[in-house]
């Protein structure tokens, strides 16, 4: 029997019991006694006029509306981000001032360290032939799967080579000096190996419909790959169940709003310092975005891989190049902002709060920029056509190096090179977490007129994240409620609405819940491959062997 569809009733009464929980919330407002006081007598006969003012702010109609359901997901999003950004301290003095390292990020930290040392560095020894199995030297079209290594590759790099290249990192460089980037390397260069070893997984338990379709990814090892490890054991199934669960329904939430409306909303606004007309037009982007994402997201895995292998080289060889344009204009000042990046690394009165502040700082962004250990980039390798495991695993290795370790360096250099992160007629754009903005002058100082290539490389970015998000969130949909066709296609006209929203949406709340539900993925997902990690080793151990043998090239030629 198919598991999505054995157990979608339990699945449904999850889900419904999670929109129950909002509707009450919606229903019933937290700020009554807010309301409450603003209505008394007192407050009346002692500021009249105030009153009147506020009453006659209130919005209306839609408006209304919208602000009363942003109002609840800020509060959910407080207790939500209380959680997942608790600080846990590591000295005294964190301890006192409540800081710390953001949960969330500390146990990507942890998995990311683990699967390294347990994978004994497969993320380097693996490097070259990772390259080589991009290139296609291995690939084999009678393989199981509908994508190839490339495809897949470019699908899962969409999704996480996106604004947070240009503005997070600027922002990092901006609050914590150069030597934030040092951090954002080394979180980098750990993630290939949560990558590898979530991406293996992915492999090892997809499951192939008669039509070819692939359902693959967190929710399928989760699920099915704890009950496996543990068959005696009723709690790690049920544990499994679960987690997988859990996995789908963050993912929806996160690929609904943080993978498509907040993309929407964040271009549209750096798009509009170079095209005005569109802040009173803000709906026409909106569409045209739909449009064009609906013509990709209709065709499935199949049409976005065909898309993305076509985007994304694109997309980051502009952007490359006009970050290489200026570091060859100003070749003689790289070395010494390599050194300012190593020193302000371990300076302890480095920008933010000394150097444990800047390894915080560094190791935050790099989570937010290449994903590795939230699972998202697992549903798109589970699709590739392969019949090892670890081969995709060692291909979906190099997403964080391409991510971070070129990419986000590319701009991190370019921030030091121009002063831009220290300039104080920028102050006002850190201050603001106005990163995108940050990035264009600091480029435009070096290349004028670069705003309007900026724009076009915003666009691609967000267009490009929106359509593999469209399908992480698709295929956990399809787990919840069954893999069929009516099935999907009813998420994919669900998501190409929530494009539109966020063209005309202004709840900054709504937007910034997607990106709670990405991040707080990683809890399920690194605790199942934590427990599955002796299986990826022993799949490695002898993919390994085997590689070292030749019998692969062997079998090649």
């Amino acid at each position: 029997m198919n598991f999505d569809r054995q157990h979608s009733p339990t699945n449904l009464l999850l889900c419904l019991g999670l929109a129950a929980v909002l509707v009450f919330l919606v229903l019933n407002p937290a700020n009554t006694r807010l309301e409450a006081a603003q209505n008394s007598p007192e407050a009346n006969k002692s500021i009249p006029k105030a009153a009147n003012e506020i009453e006659k702010s209130e919005p209306k109609g839609f408006a209304r509306i919208e602000k009363k359901i942003d109002d609840v997901f800020g509060q959910f999003n407080g207790i939500v981000a209380g959680v997942f950004f608790y600080p846990v301290p590591f000295t005294l003095e964190q301890f006192q001032k409540k800081e710390g390292f953001p949960l969330a990020v500390l146990w990507l930290i942890i998995g990311a360290t683990y699967f390294t040392f347990r994978m004994n560095f497969i993320n380097i020894r693996a490097f070259k032939h990772a390259i080589l199995l991009v290139l296609g030297k291995y690939d084999n079209p009678e393989d199981e799967g509908e994508v190839t290594h490339f495809q897949a590759l470019t699908a899962a790099l969409s999704a996480t080579v996106g604004l947070g290249n240009i503005a997070g990192v600027a922002i990092a460089i901006g609050t914590g000096g150069p030597g934030a980037m040092f951090w954002m390397m080394l979180a980098g260069l750990l993630g290939m190996t949560s990558k590898f070893a979530e991406c293996t997984l992915a492999q090892i338990y997809r499951r192939i419909s008669p039509d070819g379709r692939v359902m693959g990814g967190p929710m399928c090892y989760l699920s099915e790959g704890l009950r496996e490890q543990f068959p005696s054991n009723p709690a790690a199934n049920g544990l499994g169940k679960f987690l997988a669960v859990f996995f789908a329904i963050l993912c929806i939430g996160g690929s609904l709003a943080g993978g498509n409306s907040f993309q929407v909303k964040q271009s549209l606004g750096a798009v509009t310092e170079t095209i005005p007309i569109l802040k009173d037009y803000s709906w026409v982007y909106g569409l045209l975005m739909a449009f064009f994402v609906g013509i990709v997201i209709i065709g499935g895995i199949r049409s976005i891989a065909r898309t993305t292998e076509k985007i994304v080289p694109i997309m980051c060889g502009i952007y490359v190049l006009a970050c290489l344009a200026i570091l060859v204009i100003n070749v003689g000042k790289i070395p010494e902002s390599f050194t300012a990046i190593i020193d302000g690394a371990f300076d302890k009165d480095a920008l933010y709060g000394g150097f444990l502040g800047v390894l915080i700082l560094g190791f935050k962004r790099a989570a937010f920029s290449n994903e590795a250990g939230v699972g998202s980039a697992a549903i798109a390798h589970s699709a590739a056509k392969t019949n090892y495991p670890v081969r995709e695993g060692i291909v979906a290795s190099l997403g964080p190096f391409v991510d971070t370790i070129v990419i986000c360096t590319m701009t991190a250099l370019v921030m030091i090179i121009t002063g831009a992160y220290n300039d104080p007629q920028y102050a006002d754009l850190i201050k603001s977490d106005n990163g995108a903005a940050l990035t264009s002058e600091a480029m435009n100082s070096q290349i004028p007129g670069f705003q309007y290539v900026l724009s076009v490389s915003v666009i691609l970015f967000a267009y490009s994240t929106m359509i593999s998000w469209s399908y992480y969130g698709e295929r956990c949909w399809a787990f919840l409620f069954g893999d069929s066709r009516s099935a999907s296609l009813s998420y994919r006209i669900l998501f190409l609405v929530f494009v539109v929203l966020g063209s005309i949406v202004s709840a900054t709340n709504v937007l910034d819940f997607g990106d709670l539900m990405i991040l707080g993925m990683a809890f399920p997902n690194i605790l199942g491959v934590l427990l599955l990690s002796n299986q990826v080793k022993r799949e490695l151990d002898d993919y390994w062997k085997r590689y070292k043998s030749g019998e692969f090239d062997n079998q090649k030629s």
